[in-house]
């Protein structure tokens, strides 16, 4: 079951060139944080202090918000001249406000806006900063940590030994809070510290048991555990590499095989009813609205595979939706949804089903990213059973290694019980050689489990993953951020 991926927020907000509307002396700004609830309803977040007789205001008060990836978070930012006591901000002069998403500011870091008294009418020269702080202490210990001449506790083979890391508590109990890997070969080893370490003088502490203590007078210990280097790291966090520019490229892939059914057809899952949308458009709307926002240049490449192309009706596993082979770009997802409407009529569905060309494709532009400066995510919107099972298990093993996560959706009533395998969550994927992959990187849902759940519920179910997966890849490679944070003192 995925995890929601909530972060607390810190924004630093402060404007300029506000609108006067004291008469003898200037405004005295204060600044709202509204979040939509749907609709045309907000509801308030936080608000800063108040600064008085100021048109250009940093407001030391910061604005606190959960923040969710997998979810459209639609904000508000509305300045206010405060004459009065009162907390209810309806009679105090409205100098301009400012909308947004969540993941808009947190993708730049810091935006700056004009002010606008309603949709296309400008607060003079207003204008508000934004900047986006993650509220976190991400150090970390990494400690190297060796034994040798352990007891023997196994009859017929070496022991399992492992180490068990406790804190004491206000109310004087000990808490759990790490436990290593198991030592499985002998019984003098090192644990290994997962980060790089500096060299310390090392410590050595006996282990020792109790009742064989008090049984053996010439008992002196059950072994020794040396501390080989201990030192304090950061471990960096996702919005550290987003913040850090971290760019999430976007990439779509749509099933037109001939088991959708004629797209004529009402029957058929590529039918458009007459509000002009499906099943596809519906997965493909409840991702994308979301992803977009960390890529700058909401330039999406989109393909479809299992149709017969024109022109000359070849079966195509890898085609782009615009048919520019060299382009193969859309602007936004608006720009997917209508370059999808135009090859529809123009496509004929056929087969089979063949995930593993759209899967290297991306992979391929992955592998030559050096740095943490992109991440790929590939949508694969789907109706029924893989053909190239093998050939695909092998393609997500590959990808396991690259800076990129996959995010099938199934539409329609087929049995999906083979995506399951790919999903990962009941055991590692394993390509048919038997080589494992080295990061979960796949998470498969049925459209029809959201038919009856509000249209974001999709993308939160899909997406709340992905996080955790480009952090779990930047970490193994050893990637900082292009631009870390200042390091906490």
């Amino acid at each position: 079951m995925a995890t929601q991926c909530v972060v607390k927020l810190e924004l630093v907000i402060s404007c300029k060139n506000l609108l006067d509307k004291d008469v003898g002396s200037k405004s005295d700004p204060l600044c709202v944080l509204l979040q939509s609830t749907g609709g045309d309803n907000w509801t308030e977040v936080d608000r800063t202090e108040k600064v008085k007789n100021c048109q250009d205001p940093e407001f030391s008060k910061r604005l606190c918000i959960d923040y969710y990836f997998e979810k459209v978070q639609k904000i508000k930012l509305g300045v206010y001249d405060i004459d009065n006591k009162s907390v209810d901000l309806k009679d105090d002069d409205y100098l301009g406000g400012f909308e947004c998403t969540l993941g808009q500011v947190v993708s730049s870091k810091k935006i700056t806006n004009p002010l606008q008294l309603k949709p296309g009418k400008p607060a003079g020269k207003g204008t508000i900063t934004i900047v986006a702080e993650e509220i976190k202490d991400n150090r970390a210990i990494a400690i190297e940590v060796e034994a040798r001449n352990l007891d023997k506790k196994d009859l017929f083979g070496k022991s399992d030994p492992f180490l068990e890391f406790f804190k004491q508590d206000d109310d004087g109990k000990w808490l759990l809070v790490h436990r290593t890997e198991v030592q499985t070969v002998v019984l003098g080893f090192c644990w290994r510290p997962r980060t790089s370490s500096a060299v310390r003088p090392p410590a050595e502490y006996e282990c020792i048991h109790p009742e064989k203590q008090k049984k053996k007078k010439s008992y002196k210990n059950s072994g020794v555990v040396r501390f080989k280097s201990c030192k304090v790291k950061t471990q960096y966090t996702f919005l550290d590499y987003v913040m850090g520019g971290c760019q999430i490229n976007f990439t779509v892939g749509i099933d037109f095989t001939g088991s959708n059914g004629d797209p004529r057809s009402p029957d058929s899952l590529h039918y458009l009813s007459p509000s002009g949308v499906n099943q596809y458009l519906n997965a493909l709307w409840s991702v994308g609205l979301v992803v977009q926002d960390y890529d700058t240049d909401k330039l999406f490449p989109a393909f479809g595979f299992g149709a017969q192309v024109p022109p000359n009706f070849q079966v195509s596993h890898e085609f782009p939706l615009n048919f520019n082979p060299s382009s193969p770009y859309c602007e936004g997802v608006e720009g997917i949804v209508q370059a999808y409407r135009t090859a529809l009529p123009q496509v004929r569905l056929y087969g089979p089903t063949n995930f593993s060309p759209i899967i290297n494709h991306v992979a391929r532009i992955a592998a030559q990213q050096p740095t943490a400066a992109q991440y790929f995510v590939l949508l694969i919107i789907t109706d029924g059973e893989i053909t190239d099972m093998d050939q695909t298990k092998q393609a997500i093993v590959n990808s396991s290694k690259l800076p990129m996560s996959i995010i099938i959706v199934g539409v329609g009533e087929a049995d999906f019980k083979a995506m399951d395998v790919l999903d990962g969550d009941n055991g590692i994927l394993k390509s048919p050689s038997g080589e494992a992959a080295v990061r979960d990187i796949v998470q498969f849902v049925p459209f029809k489990d959201f038919t009856n759940s509000p249209k974001e519920t999709l993308a939160q179910s899909v997406l709340a993953e992905v996080p955790s997966q480009l952090v779990s890849y930047f970490r193994m490679r050893g990637l900082s951020p292009v631009n870390p944070p200042a390091p906490q003192k």
